[in-house]
């Protein structure tokens, strides 16, 4: 009886111990048809004077075929926000709970998402799965939705229209692909950077602060058997470094298989130098043994290329061409 019972034990701490180190398989929400119905909201940031950017991205998606919705609330403003918490909160969770809605493209970032991310019920969204589509901010909501077993798409917002399309087709153009379920292949010229390798394995991460901010909640992701994103925009390279060692202290670089370094946009200037690129305070960061793909076109930037976060990923670092494939 007590061998029995030992074996029982043993078995229960491997399997505890796999469940821990193997990523679980994460559901696929369907793809687009033509014909179906998207909602925009804004879970962040004020759309001040931005109407008119914001139903261009709505004749966009028609132009796919799509029908659109907007949030009721949506260019409400209170201050910093897209009308109050509540009101925000409510644009998100109807846009949730309604089956016609097939997806849900932020309008914006900005700051604002993880004010109401504990006050959203998301029961009615893991029986009928739809894509979540946005980036900075909204990474609060790839991370969140990511730990509920759903994939979901970092890509253009709304306001990425206040580009001409002519200037961003392939912001534009992998957005569609994603959504609509074609094939999603990345290639891009190659780093002297880079630490070159191959690894496969489900995509995480997004924006580095909104990453750190959501260290020690139900939103925190683990990283390992995985592939990490990290972007970023308007921080100090000693700020960067802080949020990133906060990562390596919860043990983000610990059993990641690669990393994937998007843009570094519009990194300030401190008044002591800091003494290396930012590309050599992250390789200070990741061990020596993962690979890195340095200046892939995800973030702040207009070339801002969709990524399936949790979708099944192909990194492929090579000396002159890598390539970023999903599955």
């Amino acid at each position: 009886m007590k061998k029995r019972i030992f074996f029982l034990f043993f078995i229960l701490m491997i399997s505890s111990v796999y469940s821990q180190t193997q990523p679980m398989k994460l559901v696929k929400p369907p793809y687009l048809q033509k014909g179906d119905t998207i909602a925009i909201v804004a879970p962040a940031g004020i759309l001040k004077n931005r109407k008119h950017i914001i139903d261009k991205a709505k004749a966009l998606a028609e132009s796919w075929g799509l029908k659109v919705v907007y949030g009721k609330h949506m260019f409400n403003q209170n201050h910093h926000f897209a009308g109050t918490d509540a009101e925000r909160c409510q644009d998100v969770q109807d846009a949730l709970d309604n089956s016609n809605i097939k997806a849900i493209w932020s309008a914006r970032g900005g700051y604002g998402s993880v004010r109401i991310l504990d006050q959203l019920d998301f029961t009615k969204f893991k029986d009928n799965p739809k894509w979540v589509v946005g980036y900075s901010d909204i990474t609060a909501f790839h991370n969140h939705i990511h730990n509920l077993g759903i994939e979901t798409i970092h890509g253009m917002m709304g306001t990425s229209m206040q580009d001409k399309p002519e200037d961003i087709p392939e912001t534009i153009e992998t957005l569609r692909k994603a959504l609509f379920g074609e094939e999603l292949k990345h290639v891009i010229q190659s780093s002297k950077y880079n630490r070159e390798g191959k690894v496969t394995g489900q995509l995480v991460g997004g924006n580095i602060a909104i990453l750190a901010s959501m260290l020690g909640s139900d939103s925190q992701i683990l990283t390992n058997g995985k592939i990490l994103f990290i972007e970023e925009i308007g921080e100090y390279k000693y700020s960067i470094d802080r949020m990133l060692q906060s990562l390596k202290r919860a043990g983000y670089f610990t059993k990641v298989k690669g990393v994937i370094v998007g843009d570094m946009t519009k990194v300030k200037k401190n008044t002591t130098p800091w003494g290396s690129s930012i590309e050599q305070l992250i390789l200070d960061i990741v061990p020596d043994n993962i690979p890195v793909l340095f200046n892939f076109p995800a973030g702040h930037e207009p070339d801002n290329r969709a990524l399936i976060m949790g979708g099944n990923t192909k990194l492929s670092i090579k000396k002159y061409t890598s390539e970023v494939e999903f599955k």
